[in-house]
């Protein structure tokens, strides 16, 4: 038998997503992996409830006999015992901690989602948890930016928002329908060019107040739409009212240029005025049209994963070349699917080229 793939956990940024590229190709490969040093680098070392959600999820879709998936582990054994099946599948990042989890659904999403996507049949997937949260793509990002880059590569799916889900109760709930490419599936991922991201075509956005006062919404909106009208652009900024499991506020901003989109988002808190939520977001958006680069802070990091099945080589401009990007790369280099080269610009500002070894 071949040997489990050691992955070390503490490897560069050291945190989730490690777990999650792993997961993610190992279902798809069929390789056992051993990881340890899990989430290092973080405050508090080990799974927590979305991370060990993601690894009883991915091994939902494969039959994967697991070892160390419980809280606070710092080492994981995961080994498929069958291909990726698609079909009709349900998690609850609140199951797997006693008293529940706010634990980011978007990431749960992520870790199943090229598996599903390379499979044969169709799937559905609905994920209960934080639907906006805070070091996560909110699921805002996952409809109008994430799914948006990934259409052009070939993989089909949309998402609906069931349940807004905030922190510290969560209880949200999302949906994904993933269209499946079936075994042959992977030359058929195509290749993109996203290194000129075309002219500005409109920015728009909601800002939106959970359980709170109407005027929340609507005071973040005002700002952040006077903000770029001070800088000559125009946006469609609407205020939305909604209900959840508890209060929760923030503002979720699009950018939709000829050839990409970008996403830029900031989160209220208790005793932190709307105003101040809305500027953070727009500082973002500016910061990203200010470097020129086609790729947002974030999406680089996001679809290096499934560009390293794509049929040729890829190439990215980033915002910047992140830890973030560079170490969820090296998962991928570790796995021999993909060699990643990265150039890095006088501005900060970076190319990224994705070479997969099976193209």
């Amino acid at each position: 038998m071949t040997q489990p793939l050691a992955i070390d956990g503490s490897h560069g940024e050291g945190g989730g997503q490690i777990l999650r590229t792993a997961l993610s190709l190992s279902a798809i490969t069929s390789r056992a992996i051993r990881i340890e040093k899990i989430r290092a680098k973080r405050p508090k070392p080990g799974l927590a409830a979305q991370h060990l959600t993601a690894v009883r999820a991915v091994a939902a879709l494969c039959n994967a006999r697991v070892a160390g998936d419980e809280l606070d582990s710092v080492a994981l054994d995961f080994a498929p015992g069958a291909p990726v099946r698609s079909g009709a599948y349900s998690f609850d990042v609140a199951a797997a901690r006693e008293g529940g989890s706010a634990g980011a659904t978007s990431l749960v999403l992520q870790a199943v989602f090229l598996p599903l996507a390379l499979c044969q049949g169709d799937s559905r997937v609905s994920i209960r948890g934080g639907t906006h949260m805070a070091w996560s793509p909110p699921f805002d990002y996952l409809r109008d930016v994430w799914l948006k880059a990934l259409a052009p590569i070939g993989i089909k799916a949309q998402v609906e928002l069931g349940a807004w889900g905030w922190f510290p109760v969560g209880r949200g709930e999302i949906h994904a329908e993933i269209a499946g490419l079936g075994t042959k599936g992977r030359p058929r991922l195509m290749p993109v060019a996203l290194l000129d991201r075309g002219p500005l075509l409109r920015i728009s956005g909601r800002a939106v107040a959970a359980n709170l006062p109407g005027h929340i919404a609507q005071r973040m909106a005002d700002q952040a739409r006077s903000l770029l009208q001070e800088r000559g652009i125009e946006t469609r900024i609407i205020a939305e009212s909604a209900r959840a499991a508890c209060p929760g506020a923030g503002i979720f901003l699009t950018a939709e240029y000829e050839n990409v989109r970008g996403g830029f988002s900031a989160l209220g808190r208790r005793g932190k005025p709307s105003e101040q939520v809305a500027e953070e977001a727009v500082d973002l958006l500016l910061a990203h049209r200010g470097s020129g680069a086609a790729l947002d802070l974030h999406l680089a990091d996001q679809i290096v994963l499934p560009l390293a099945f794509a049929a040729g080589p890829s190439r990215l401009s980033v915002e910047r070349l992140t830890c973030h990007l560079e170490t969820n790369a090296w998962v991928v280099e570790h796995f021999g699917v993909a060699r990643i080269v990265y150039e890095e610009g006088e501005t900060g500002t970076g190319q990224v080229t994705v070479n997969p070894c099976a193209s």
